[in-house]
């Protein structure tokens, strides 16, 4: 059983079906529409909510940023790819990212531009599933996320259905604002540290980079290329 924190988390649980909710905890004083919102839907599907004060609910919470509501959840379904696709969406890659904040705020991009699924190389995540949920506010619960065991399968999967599959990767590439991004498209981004692996980057049907506006030497972490290319996708999709 894991416990979320704060009511963007709870509600994206609640709402997004991913997972079961077994129970949601709720400052007695609270009184705010959110909070309104979220006894109204739990009310809707049968979810038990236990009233306490906020001195007891901070007794059993991990941090501090709680805002008076938490819920006990189980672990959160993954998708398959097949059943996720959707014509004319795109997709994304993400490898070589360690650190739960930094790919919950990957989430939260790619979310907000519309992306229809995020496929990870799979590794458990467990002990971490609050933070990426709150890291991304709520954002992953909503997004499709396919943990793959062979990113060759998936990757084999989406180029029969005539994807695209764009890395970021400076070598031999052209500009995320040169590219054409309107296509079906599956983005594939790496860690700062670890990057890409040798099969996504063999598979790849070209290498996008972003321009930056002096000579440095440092990389964006993840999270921070993943919205600009992201928002960049969005763009051109939108204007198109």
């Amino acid at each position: 059983m894991i416990q979320l924190e704060g009511a963007l988390s709870v509600k994206a649980a609640m709402l997004a079906g991913k997972r079961t909710v077994y129970e949601i905890v709720i400052d007695e004083k609270k009184k705010d529409k959110d909070t309104a919102f979220i006894i109204r839907e739990a009310k809707k599907r049968k979810i038990p909510i236990c009233f306490k004060t906020r001195a007891e609910i901070d007794v059993i919470s991990k941090g501090k940023t709680h805002g008076g509501i938490l819920s006990k959840v189980s672990n959160r379904s993954y998708q398959n790819l097949e059943d996720a696709y959707e014509e004319n969406a795109y997709y994304c890659i993400l490898e070589g990212i360690e650190d739960p904040f930094n790919l919950g705020y990957c989430f939260r991009n790619l979310y907000a531009s519309a992306c229809k699924a995020v496929i990870l190389p799979r590794r458990n995540w467990e002990m971490v599933e609050d933070v990426i949920v709150k890291s991304s506010a709520g954002a992953s619960e909503y997004l499709s996320i396919v943990m793959s065991d062979d990113l060759n399968n998936e990757i084999s999967f989406l180029k029969e259905k005539g994807v695209l599959l764009l890395s970021a990767h400076r070598k031999d590439a052209v500009s995320i604002y040169e590219a054409d991004l309107t296509r079906k498209v599956c983005l594939a981004i790496g860690g700062e540290m670890r990057g890409l692996s040798k099969i996504v980057l063999e598979k790849s049907d070209g290498h996008v980079y972003i321009p930056y506006g002096k000579d440095v030497k440092v990389a964006l972490n993840a999270s921070s290329a993943t919205a600009v290319i992201a928002f960049e996708l969005s763009r051109q999709r939108i204007k198109g």
